[in-house]
């Protein structure tokens, strides 16, 4: 897997994601969130939760993927370090995967939320680029 990317934005984070395609380069957006508040090596992905969601524009996706999966980790008190994502048209369903909370997971930077700062979704050279900036 890539490494997570950022870039710089005041005093919030600016995540990056990079793909072959708009689902992974959501996937590693969405890596790139949780390695802050986790290291991702140290978690193992037992358990798993879904998403799903309706979005025809393809940033505000990104933005409500992101959430999405941070509501739902806090909701099951999990930290997670997988994620897949497929979509059909305007439906969205993903997933991640990860374990409970332990004190033996050593504790990154609380993220609130994806915003809309900076927000982006585009094709380049090396395939599709995901990015906005989540608030700290």
């Amino acid at each position: 897997m890539a490494a997570p990317e950022y870039f710089e934005h005041g005093a919030d984070i600016g995540i990056v994601g990079r793909g072959a395609s708009i689902e992974q380069a959501f996937e590693r957006a969405a890596a790139s969130m949780f390695a802050i508040m986790v290291d991702p090596g140290a978690v193992q992905p037992w358990q798993r939760l879904e998403v799903e969601f309706d979005e025809d524009d393809v940033e505000l996706a990104l933005v409500r993927w992101l959430n999405a999966l941070l509501a739902a980790a806090r909701e099951h008190g999990l930290v997670l370090c997988q994620f897949e994502l497929r979509r059909a048209g305007d439906h969205w369903h993903g997933e991640g995967r990860g374990e409970p909370w332990r004190e033996a997971h050593a504790r990154g930077t609380e993220v609130k939320g994806a915003t809309l700062t900076a927000l982006s979704v585009r094709r380049d050279e090396q395939g599709w680029q995901a990015r906005c900036v989540v608030d700290v």
